[in-house]
């Protein structure tokens, strides 16, 4: 049987579309949906959210929104 998670007990995964609304700093940038901590699994194509003009982004997909925070 093959192992799902390799990684170790420490390591936490951000549940994709779990929330509508995620709080983001300049460190996320380029910000993309799902974000790199996320499992992608049980999630959408990968898509890249402009959110450095107006600090406010919308997924296409899964609709949840991004704020960029200072």
């Amino acid at each position: 049987m093959m192992q799902a998670n390799t990684m170790s007990s420490d390591d936490k995964l951000i549940e994709p579309n779990a929330q509508s609304r995620y709080e983001v700093t300049h460190k996320d940038l380029p910000l993309a949906c799902p974000m790199p901590g996320m499992s992608l699994w049980n999630s959408h194509p990968r898509v890249y959210l402009p959110i450095e003009q107006t600090g406010e982004a919308r997924c296409p997909y899964c609709g949840a929104v991004y704020v960029l925070k200072d």
